[in-house]
């Protein structure tokens, strides 16, 4: 079968190889997936460049959390699906030459992933696409779709309606929190460096947009927006660089989801402005699979559809991480295999 590699000591997208591996064979209690789709992350990328902390680079390694597909087989003892079911494969995965016993990893990294054409799974690690969803939607889920739903519905006190919501940037994760806060009833804010994303997300239902090129204390204009009473949540996915503003901008009891890191992992931050506000902060990463399966069932419920920037082919790989790279996409990008 093909798959890509990101070659043991990878530096950069230009290191990845595509190569040919053995079909693997589902045991008992796993099940073979023919990958059809699969969609970036922003870890993705950290695992490219070897900076990502938890990816093994002493080996060569298969690499991508989210992917979506059909059953082709199932070993002994799975009764949750059958050879035909459209699935996307769980962030956490038991190990498949492992144990029954062993302790969950993600894909991408440290376990191979899933751009290759054939993958296989323990029956817990997969989930039944929701009903309608094309591969290339249901491959936007596993990680972006679970956070935001995580960091919305689980994290603190769920979002409800006539909330405000702050979701930082048009990416993956700030994408599906839009729409979960929408279909919960809740108002949301979105920021980005982009007056074209912005106009995206207030077409996809935020109140309003917040160019935080042109206004960097875009805390203080969150105030103004919700009339000083501050936001209920802020969907974080800056770290250290953003979080200062992102405690400026709650309101007293919100909370907010520490999701990325984009703006790097160093700096010192003051936690007072939280005991002040009564609000918390809540470290989120990815979900599991009851999470997935409640969101699908609220995507199902809604008619909620992820929001797809560009659909690369298997041969262009290279050039989907380079997009990613770049930014230059509103929501997911995704490749076909």
């Amino acid at each position: 079968m093909r798959v890509w590699i990101v070659p043991k000591g990878s530096k950069q997208i230009s290191d990845l190889r595509q190569a040919e591996r053995p079909a693997p064979s589902p045991r008992a209690g796993q099940v073979l997936v023919r990958v059809r789709a699969v969609s970036l992350n922003y870890r993705d990328q950290a695992v490219v460049a070897g900076t990502y902390t938890l990816a093994d680079s002493t080996r060569d390694l298969i690499p991508l959390s989210d992917g979506a597909g059909e059953v082709v087989a199932v070993g002994d003892g799975v009764t949750r699906f059958t050879p035909g079911d459209h699935v996307a494969g769980t962030f956490f995965q038991r190990p498949p030459d492992g144990p029954p016993s062993a302790r969950p990893a993600a894909l991408g990294a440290p376990l191979d992933g899933m751009l290759a054409e054939h993958v296989v799974l323990f029956e817990d690690g997969l989930v039944h696409l929701p009903a309608g969803y094309s591969f290339e939607e249901g491959a936007c889920l596993p990680c972006a779709g679970v956070t935001a739903w995580h960091a919305l519905m689980h994290a603190g006190r769920s979002i409800r309606p006539g909330d405000t919501v702050v979701v930082l940037g048009t990416g993956g994760v700030s994408t599906f929190a839009l729409q979960f806060a929408r279909a919960a009833g809740a108002r949301v804010i979105a920021t980005s460096s982009s007056d074209e994303k912005l106009a995206q997300a207030r077409s996809r239902g935020a109140s309003d947009g917040i160019n935080y090129k042109a206004t960097p204390e875009w805390d203080k204009e969150v105030l103004r927006l919700t009339g000083g009473r501050g936001a209920d949540c802020v969907v974080e996915v800056g770290g250290v660089g953003t979080l200062p503003r992102s405690m400026n901008a709650i309101g007293r009891g919100g909370k907010i989801t520490l999701i990325g890191l984009l703006t790097g992992p160093e700096g010192g931050i003051s936690p007072y402005p939280l005991m002040f506000k009564g609000g918390s902060l809540h470290g989120v990463f990815v979900g599991d699979r009851s999470m997935f399966e409640e969101m699908n069932r609220a995507i199902d419920g809604n008619g909620i559809t992820p929001v797809i920037d560009r659909v690369y082919a298997f041969e262009e790989v290279p050039d989907a991480f380079r997009q990613h790279a770049a930014g230059a996409f509103v929501g997911k990008v995704v490749i076909r295999i």
